[in-house]
């Protein structure tokens, strides 16, 4: 375990606000779960994020100590369309789990990249390490993983910051009449079934921004859609394409029941990525084409 203290100089409207000035090396993500954890205390008592701060507190942080990755490297096929020193770019297949979690130990994309880089970022633990951001297990497509806790720290904040540019396609069931627009509602939990999310009021959810473009209006009933996202909320596109009431054609959670075709999941991809790298600050933009099954489908349909 790690101690640190510190003497706020001013007031603070939030104490996760201050830690994040003065723990260097940490994401808001990892302050929350300082937080989260009960490892802050103000005054001597634990504190909450949103605890305000006047001069001459004093805030008690105790990191826990590092600990080595659980996950076993697996000799598991996986589609590395770039990689250097900082970063790699993976196009993850659909069906396969990002990180460990509810039951899932084996034959994740982080038992893939341990066993195929000589590196990755500590910043998220023995469960994630190096990932950055997830895509949904029968989502397939673009992802960025980090190999280092500085390169994790950048593209962190390059998300946050949404100067990272994630694009998706998808296959929407009906006709949507507008060519483009943005959703934007706030996501939480869905109150009648945890497990899935849903639009709620803005006390119970957070912010999620989503625009979309339509490609393609097939003639049997279906939109080729393009997915721009600002935010990156859990099931984000997903639910935002039930809540235009054209679910995404295949998706088990949110779609209609009665499927026309035979699909081990959603039909959504993670086609593009656009990101800065951490150490050359060169913009490079990334694109992974439609897997075959997505494709096959398309070439049944009739095009308008």
């Amino acid at each position: 375990m790690n101690k640190q203290i510190f003497s706020a100089r001013e007031n603070y409207s939030r104490a996760d606000v201050f830690l994040s000035e003065q723990l260097k090396g940490f994401t808001r993500s990892a302050v929350k779960k300082l937080f989260d954890g009960g490892y802050v205390t103000v005054n001597g008592k634990i504190s909450k994020p949103s605890q305000s701060l006047v001069p001459c507190d004093i805030i008690e942080v105790t990191v826990p100590d590092a600990v080595e990755y659980t996950a076993k490297p697996e000799d598991i096929p996986v589609d590395i369309v770039y990689e250097d020193r900082d970063i790699a770019v993976v196009n993850k297949p659909q069906g396969m789990t990002v990180h460990m979690g509810n039951g899932n130990t084996e034959g994740t994309l982080v038992n893939a990249l341990l066993y195929k880089l000589d590196s990755l970022s500590g910043i998220n633990g023995v469960i994630r390490p190096g990932i950055v951001h997830r895509i949904d297990k029968d989502t397939s497509g673009l992802l960025v993983v980090a190999k280092n806790d500085s390169a994790h720290l950048s593209l962190a904040g390059q998300i946050e910051n949404k100067t990272c540019k994630r694009v998706y396609l998808a296959l929407l069931e009906g006709v949507l009449k507008k060519d483009s627009g943005t959703v934007t509602t706030y996501i939480g939990r869905d109150p009648r079934d945890r497990v899935k999310m849903a639009v709620t009021e803005p006390e119970k959810g957070k912010l999620a921004i989503t625009d979309y473009t339509v490609l393609k209006r097939y003639a049997e009933g279906y939109t080729l859609c393009r997915f721009d996202l600002h935010t990156g909320r859990t099931h984000q596109i997903r639910v935002h394409a039930k809540h235009l009431g054209h679910p995404v054609v295949g998706d088990p959670v949110y779609g209609i029941k009665k499927q026309k075709f035979k699909l081990g999941g959603q039909l959504l991809h993670a086609w593009r990525l656009t990101l800065v790298h951490p150490s050359s600050g060169e913009k490079m933009t990334f694109e992974a084409p439609l897997p075959d099954y997505f494709t096959q489908v398309l070439n049944k349909l009739t095009a308008n």
